[in-house]
């Protein structure tokens, strides 16, 4: 009988793993939910590099996992403090950006009718007083689930 079980494809999975692993990174229960994941591999036999290989992280993480574990037990395997610069911007400010580009620049008294970097930083300066960069701005796009569009150039054909 099990001769007859159709093999399961998912489309594009090189894209699809890669949103997978974003989703992943995106919240602390997730990120503890991986490594219990990990952790439960190696328990049952896999290398380090195995599992590495199956969930897209490094050998080297994968081992640190297993000598936290061992070190603390499951509480080893939860997110601790994350060493880092703080947010620019709070969680209402981020919610203010979020919706200003469900809108266009325009709106809000700024040149151009698609978002950009350079717009967003002067939108953010503009509202908070807060200097962003252009790439760090580029981000927000991304952590907002936007895609940066580009304007298409206008072809001018005389008559």
């Amino acid at each position: 009988m099990l001769g007859c079980v159709k093999r399961i494809e998912i489309e594009d999975a090189e894209t699809v793993v890669l949103a997978l692993q974003d989703e992943i990174r995106r919240s602390a229960e997730a990120r503890y939910d991986h490594r219990l994941h990990g952790l439960l591999l190696v328990a049952q036999g896999m290398s380090a590099r195995e599992v590495a290989q199956l969930l897209g992280d490094a050998p080297r993480t994968v081992a640190y996992w297993v000598h936290r574990f061992h070190e603390e037990g499951l509480s080893g395997l939860v997110d601790g403090d994350r060493p880092g610069r703080p947010r620019s911007l709070s969680e209402s400010q981020l919610s203010a950006v979020d919706a200003a580009l469900r809108k266009t620049p325009a709106d809000f008294g700024l040149s151009g009718n698609i978002w950009d970097g350079k717009t967003l930083s002067a939108f953010i300066s503009q509202q908070w007083g807060i200097d962003l960069g252009v790439r760090q701005c580029q981000r927000l796009f991304r952590q907002l689930g936007f895609r940066l569009r580009k304007p298409r150039p206008v072809i001018y054909i005389a008559s």
